[in-house]
């Protein structure tokens, strides 16, 4: 059994590529630092000379439909959030430290960026093995092209289908017509 405080699997699905960056949404570190949403961007609008562009944005209203419809984040009209969430890059997640001052903020911090450096390691890791597939396909003739074709599939990230509506649809012309 870990004895970690928060599981990297777990960061590592709290991380989102957002503006071209990797980021971790303010409703997510509230719930790793175990502090509520609000306090937390209480603390950084309090402090935000310290959390520039670069390490901090606000998402705008198309980023914010998105996420709703991709992550299901809970929308102002049901009840959900009332204000844009805030996206946190890595610069950003470091100063949280700094800002949130407890010892949980400081071990939750370290935990977020040792998941920051394994996606890191992971994604050069897949360059090199796309690299190295380039290598071999030039060393090898058209017999194992099939094969070259085959892994580079496997390799490339597909969009997920559309998902089809659940529930039930009614046909109001011909239930109000028979009766």
């Amino acid at each position: 059994m870990s004895t970690e405080l928060t599981p990297a699997e777990r960061i590592e699905t709290k991380i989102l590529l957002l503006r071209g960056q990797k980021v971790i949404l303010d409703r997510d570190l509230a719930v790793l630092y175990g502090v509520p949403t609000g306090n937390l961007k209480r603390a950084v609008l309090r402090n935000a000379e310290r959390f520039p562009e670069d390490f901090m944005f606000v998402l705008d209203s198309q980023e914010v439909t998105n996420l709703i419809c991709q992550i299901g984040i809970s929308s102002s009209s049901w009840g959900g959030t009332r204000h844009a969430p805030m996206a946190f890059t890595e610069q950003g997640v470091a100063m949280l430290s700094s800002v949130l001052n407890s010892s949980r903020a400081i071990q939750v911090n370290v935990a977020i960026m040792r998941a920051f450096v394994r996606l890191r390691q992971i994604l050069a890791s897949h360059a090199d093995l796309a690299r190295k597939l380039d290598e071999l396909e030039k060393k090898y003739d058209g017999q194992f092209r099939v094969v070259f074709e085959a892994l580079r599939q496997l390799m490339t990230p597909h969009d997920d289908p559309p998902r089809s509506r659940i529930g039930f649809a009614s046909d109001h012309a011909t239930s109000s017509a028979g009766q």
